[in-house]
């Protein structure tokens, strides 16, 4: 999948999460979020994009949520 697409979806992710007034909950919504529905794959590329670039492209808030729960991410994504 291509980065530019999965900054993307990241960041329609962000904004649905953005809107609760709970930021800490939101946080974790989103990381929790991409945990459940992306595959290691998509994970580890998006991991590898904030990596490479501080996130370029990525909203405040996803970089925020994936900094701050990067082992959650990170779980089961090693390549096979």
């Amino acid at each position: 999948m291509h980065t530019d697409a999965l900054v993307r979806m990241a960041n329609q992710i962000g904004a649905f999460f953005d809107a609760m007034p709970d930021r800490p909950e939101a946080l974790e919504g989103i990381a929790q979020h991409i945990k459940r529905f992306w595959e290691p794959r998509m994970r580890r590329e998006l991991l590898a994009h904030i990596d490479a670039t501080a996130g370029e492209g990525l909203s405040p808030t996803v970089i925020e949520a994936l900094a701050g729960h990067r082992a959650l991410l990170a779980e089961h994504t090693a390549p096979h």
